[in-house]
């Protein structure tokens, strides 16, 4: 014999069993991984921190001024330059190789400079001491005392400044946050700064105070 009661217990333990079901699937569903492609080139932002996508555009605002600044007259002999890697003075991990990487490919790409590579100076001189120790025919040796000295030194500072709101009850929370990106170049001979400029980004971004 079935009582009212009993059934009315059989109903809430099935809404309680398909709640739990419902809950268990969407936490499942979200837990699960996935991929997808990006375009570079196309500005995508999670937060207000520095991302891949500024890397281009801070980039493009440093070179192409100076492409166009009468510092090196296109008529003379190219400047050599050698690049050293952008400081990074941020409170953020931010891996600078890419952005020192992107500004001197795009030198290059213009024909108006030429690059020491110092970055292979090591193996460099590792090669040109094993054609030495008579392994190479010495006629197909690099001769040595003829590599390029650099007439100029190209360097950068990466910064950063982060203002968030002060503690206050509300749903979300925004902070901001500037970057500004120095380059210099600098007379080897004399010293002299023959060139400077910066490029500048600031960013806001709001998150919801509870949240995951």
């Amino acid at each position: 014999m079935i009582y009212k009661g009993d059934v009315i217990m059989r109903k809430i333990y099935m809404r309680i069993f398909i709640c739990a079901s419902c809950l268990a699937l969407l936490t499942m569903a979200g837990c699960m991984a996935s991929t997808r492609n990006l375009n570079p080139d196309k500005e995508t932002h999670y937060d207000a921190s520095y991302d891949f996508s500024d890397k281009s555009k801070i980039v493009d605002r440093l070179v192409t001024p100076l492409l166009a600044a009468p510092v090196f007259p296109a008529q003379q002999e190219k400047p050599i330059l050698i690049v050293y890697p952008v400081v990074n003075e941020t409170s953020e991990h931010i891996s600078t190789n890419g952005i020192t990487d992107e500004i001197r490919m795009k030198l290059v790409k213009s024909g108006r400079f030429r690059f020491i590579n110092e970055d292979q100076r090591t193996n460099i001189q590792k090669e040109t001491k094993y054609q030495y120790q008579g392994y190479v025919d010495p006629a197909q040796r690099v001769e040595q005392g003829r590599q390029l000295g650099a007439n100029y030194i190209l360097s950068g500072t990466l910064r950063s400044i982060k203002k968030e709101q002060p503690k206050q009850v509300r749903l979300t929370k925004k902070e901001r946050i500037y970057y500004s990106l120095d380059l210099t170049i600098t007379d080897l001979k004399t010293g002299e700064i023959v060139y400077a400029d910066e490029a500048e980004l600031a960013r806001e971004a709001s998150k919801p105070i509870i949240g995951w």
